[in-house]
């Protein structure tokens, strides 16, 4: 069974529920971020249209804030 990579640094033995999009870690309930990101649809090369729909994504706490951190600076 995969083991929660974060809890395994902090010397517990939790089981992943999910994994990072982003660095692909295996993570535990406490320790996954979901985040719902905005997409576009359309036909290229038409111009795209933002979808009413997010489309949820699950991050570890690192690359979660890795990921606000750059879409700002």
């Amino acid at each position: 069974m995969l083991k929660c990579y974060d809890c395994m640094e902090e010397g517990k033995d939790s089981e992943a529920v999910s994994i990072c999009i982003v660095c692909g870690k295996g993570l535990c309930m406490d320790h996954s971020r979901r985040m719902d990101l905005p997409i576009r649809g359309g036909n290229y090369p038409a111009p795209s249209k933002m979808l009413e729909k997010e489309l949820p994504r699950i991050l570890c706490n690192y690359c979660i804030g890795q990921t606000l951190v750059d879409a700002f600076d």
